[in-house]
């Protein structure tokens, strides 16, 4: 997948903006203000962080070892390093609504509540 395919998918989801607030190679993607996505873009071979159930983020690592890390510059217990072409599109999109979901069930009821009514 690339960066232009990853970001469309990205910002096809409810409630997503996209900004820079680090600098200007770090896409970053948040739902209702909280991050679900960090990719820098200057990074070769290109790579998004991706938030991740700790049990989950072990064991996907040891499936894609090279291709799935513990998160760069992220918590590496709920952060994972996924490189854009080394993995399946099913599977990165997979991840990408994983880490999408997760973010969503840890807002308040009120967020949640103007998600979904967006």
């Amino acid at each position: 997948m690339n960066i232009e395919a990853f970001r469309e998918y990205c910002m096809s989801k409810k409630g997503v903006t996209e900004a820079f607030p680090f600098d200007a190679d770090t896409l970053v993607f948040k739902v209702m203000g909280k991050m679900f996505a960090v990719c820098g873009l200057e990074r070769v071979p290109l790579a998004v962080n991706l938030k991740c159930d700790p049990d989950r983020a072990v064991e996907l690592r040891e499936m894609h070892d090279g291709a799935i890390t513990p998160g760069w510059h992220m918590n590496k217990t709920h952060w994972n390093t996924c490189v854009l072409e080394s993995l399946p599109v099913s599977l990165l999109i997979e991840l990408t609504d994983h880490s999408y979901n997760l973010v969503v069930s840890k807002m308040t009821k009120k967020l949640q509540a103007e998600l979904k009514a967006l």
